[in-house]
């Protein structure tokens, strides 16, 4: 059948796998130093791989190929994981986190916690946020993967507090973020971005969208990265 699949051009690709890990089916592999398509079947032609390439390396093309074979990549997926995956990607994988501390009777009242936010502004999606809003003016931004205030307790006190909150997911958004970063951080006086991930290969999406924002701005602006394991521990910082 003719589908739309991905297309891998070898001159352009600088070798470094961020396509292999935002792959969730498992369709591409490193050979050679090089990113391949192994596999048409487990390529779903939905190219999450796109915005993970830094040297736009990848790109669709309509060609004969084999059809997507979701049950294959499921079936592959389960015999990584003692528990069948939903949708295919890793990060997706369902398992109980056992926690410490004390467990409360059903009637015990809740524990006292600091419910005082940190959110400076609004909107905080990346897509909805303008551009020139005045609050980006002098601001540090906190670009963060949407799950990371979930899995992270502490995300206000730690990583919100005194920074412009901006917040995607790029397994479930549509497009790449990188044009709208680029805008606003050409347009406004950006002083440091700070980019909070979970250690889900689809996340990898928002850490690149950033980098290429800050290529194509032409600005020199200090950023870190730091990332979140679904445990809800900070592995990289």
């Amino acid at each position: 059948m003719v589908r739309r699949i991905i297309k891998i051009d070898e001159e352009k690709c600088n070798g470094c796998g961020l396509c292999a890990e935002a792959c969730h089916e498992g369709a591409i592999g490193m050979i050679g130093g090089k990113a391949k398509l192994l596999r048409d079947d487990y390529c779903d032609g939905l190219g999450d791989c796109l915005p993970a390439c830094p040297t736009k390396a990848i790109t669709f093309e309509e060609r004969e190929a084999a059809e997507y074979d979701e049950a294959a990549v499921k079936a592959r997926m389960t015999g990584m994981s003692e528990t069948p995956l939903p949708c295919g990607c890793p990060g997706s994988n369902a398992r109980a986190i056992q926690r410490g501390g004390p467990v409360l009777p059903a009637a015990a009242p809740p524990l006292p916690q600091d419910t005082t936010t940190q959110l400076a502004q609004w909107p905080v999606q990346i897509k909805l946020v303008p551009v020139t809003a005045p609050y980006f003016e002098n601001a540090g931004l906190l670009i963060a993967a949407d799950c990371a205030a979930y899995a992270y307790g502490n995300f206000h006190a730690e990583f919100m507090r005194n920074k412009i909150t901006l917040i995607g997911c790029p397994k479930l958004d549509e497009g790449d973020y990188s044009e709208k970063l680029t805008a606003i951080i050409s347009e406004n006086n950006i002083k440091s971005i700070t980019v909070a991930r979970m250690e889900v290969p689809c996340c990898s999406g928002i850490e690149n969208a950033v980098k290429t924002a800050l290529r194509n701005s032409g600005k020199m602006i200090p950023w870190r990265v730091v990332t979140i394991s679904t445990s809800g521990r900070i592995l990289e910082d």
